[in-house]
């Protein structure tokens, strides 16, 4: 099912808009370097990493990817390319109490709906905190009444079927369990429905936000996209003058 994901942040062109937003961000961080939290199958930030890399100034550029409980399959095989620039990191990580010595732009991609409020607060004070820079995308814009989101099911379920083909590595179980028992189908259908009706509106965030205004730390909030709409926050540290 991430592998899907994967596919779907590439249809949408997840990876264009991205890479603008991280651009911004790695203005404010004392290394070129990505610390990518709830990372999972890594999403699109693979294919971000590659987009930005071919900036001059960004040749040294890293991205370690993380999870509270990471994807040991993807884990094993991102470390074993090994000098790509982009690592896996094996042990437990925690998006809401990072080690200080973690230091980039943290990103979240679609996996801020997962946190509680009092955790999606944490996760933004320790970045603020740690004066981090951190970028929290969402695919989807759950500013519309929920059953709409509900409605979308049906499509989400033939979307699946559709875009299988594109999956990179296929595997068999791939194949058998989207078109002979279609359990992946059906879950991507769900996880898709309950994920839009769990995403933090740009009031939401603005609200998860509260008591994190200073004036050395700033926090934009946006849409970007065509269509359909993708939510975006950006915290950024600022340097005290001289």
């Amino acid at each position: 099912m991430t592998r899907l994901i994967i596919v779907m942040h590439k249809l949408l062109g997840s990876q264009h808009e991205l890479a603008a937003l991280i651009s911004r961000a790695l203005v404010h961080s004392d290394k070129p370097a990505i610390i990518d939290l709830c990372s999972g199958s890594g999403g699109p930030m693979a294919e971000v990493y590659n987009r930005l890399k071919t900036q001059p100034h960004l040749q040294n550029l890293t991205l370690t990817l993380t999870d509270l409980y990471p994807h040991l399959e993807t884990a094993d095989r991102i470390n074993s390319e090994g000098g790509s620039g982009i690592n896996y990191l094996t042990k437990s990580v925690n998006a809401a109490d990072l080690a200080t010595e973690k230091v980039g732009v943290r990103t979240m991609i679609c996996s801020m709906h997962h946190m509680k409020p009092t955790v999606a607060h944490d996760i933004l004070s320790d970045a603020k905190a740690n004066r981090q820079p951190i970028c929290l995308f969402e695919i989807s814009d759950n500013s519309f009444p929920i059953w709409l989101w509900w409605m979308v099911i049906p499509m989400n379920l033939l979307m699946a079927f559709f875009i299988t083909p594109l999956v990179r590595p296929m595997t068999w179980q791939q194949l058998v369990f989207t078109y002979l028992v279609p359990i992946i189908p059906i879950c991507f259908a769900w996880d898709g429905a309950v994920s839009n009706a769990r995403t933090y509106t740009i009031a939401d965030m603005n609200e998860l936000l509260e008591g994190l205004h200073t004036g050395d730390y700033v926090w934009e909030t946006g849409k970007v996209g065509g269509l359909l709409k993708k939510l975006y926050l950006l915290g950024l540290p600022i340097a005290s003058p001289q």
